[in-house]
C-alpha cells in the first residue's frame, strides 16, 4: 500500500526528473523521464529496432533493467565483454566491437543538476564510446546518480561508483577495504580516465532516459 510519504517521494522524483530533462534537452540530448525500470526498458526497446547490433560496456544499470535479455530475444546482436565464456583475445575484440555497434547502450556514473554527465573508467572503452561514435548513444540513468555540482559528481564517481564496482570485479584496491577512494597507485585501479560531457557530441543522436529508481552504482 502506497503511503503519503511514498507519494511525496514519487512526486519529487518526477519533478526532479522533468527538470533534468529540460536541462539535458537544452544541451542537445533527446531526454525523457520514466518512473520505473520497466518503463525504462520499454523506452530502450522503442529506440533500438529488431536485428540491430548493440554494444554494452560495463554497466550494472543496463543489466538491472533486463535490457540484454530482451534485446537478445528481439534478434539483436548484443556485444559485451563481460561474457565469461570469452577468451582474453575475444574479450579484447568485444571491447572494440562494442564501440562499432549500431547502438551504444550504457549508463552514467553521475549527472549534475545542470546537466553534466560525468564518468570514470579503467580501460577507457566506456568513455570512448560516450565521447565519439557514428552510432546512436543511449544513457539509462537512475536518479540516485544525481549530484549537485561537478565536484560532487566527480566525488560520487570515486566514492560511490568505483568501490562497489571494484568489489564486484574482485580487485585488490584500497577502496575495496576502506569503501572510499584514496587516489591509489594500485595496478588494479579503475579510476584512470575521467570524462565530462557538457553537451551531446556532434555527428550522432544521443538519448538520456532518466529513471525514478535507484539503479547501478
Amino acid at each position: 500500500m502506497t503511503s503519503l510519504f511514498d507519494n511525496a517521494r514519487i512526486e519529487h522524483r518526477a519533478r526532479l526528473g522533468n527538470t533534468l530533462v529540460k536541462r539535458l534537452s537544452e544541451k542537445g540530448f533527446h531526454a525523457s523521464y520514466v518512473p520505473s525500470r520497466e518503463e525504462a526498458l520499454a523506452e530502450v526497446l522503442k529506440i533500438i529496432p529488431e536485428g540491430a547490433s548493440v554494444g554494452i560496456p560495463g554497466s550494472v544499470t543496463i543489466r538491472e533493467i533486463g535490457a540484454m535479455e530482451k534485446l537478445t530475444e528481439r534478434g539483436c546482436k548484443v556485444i559485451h565483454h563481460w561474457d565469461p565464456s570469452l577468451s582474453p583475445e575475444e574479450r579484447r575484440d568485444a571491447l572494440q566491437q562494442e564501440l562499432l555497434a549500431d547502438f551504444f547502450l550504457t549508463s552514467s556514473n553521475a549527472l549534475t543538476l545542470d546537466g553534466l554527465l560525468v564518468n570514470i573508467d579503467g580501460n577507457g572503452n566506456k568513455v570512448s564510446g560516450m565521447a565519439w561514435g557514428k552510432n546512436t548513444l543511449i544513457f539509462v540513468i537512475g536518479l540516485n546518480k544525481v549530484a549537485n555540482t561537478l565536484d560532487d559528481a566527480i566525488a560520487r564517481t570515486r566514492n560511490m561508483a568505483t568501490p562497489p564496482n571494484s568489489l564486484r570485479l574482485g580487485l585488490k584496491t584500497p577502496c575495496t577495504a576502506t569503501g572510499v577512494c584514496v587516489n591509489c597507485n594500485s595496478p588494479d585501479r579503475v579510476c584512470n580516465a575521467l570524462l565530462v560531457l557538457e553537451r551531446a557530441t556532434g555527428g550522432r543522436t544521443s538519448h538520456v532516459i532518466l529513471v525514478g529508481e535507484d539503479l547501478g552504482f
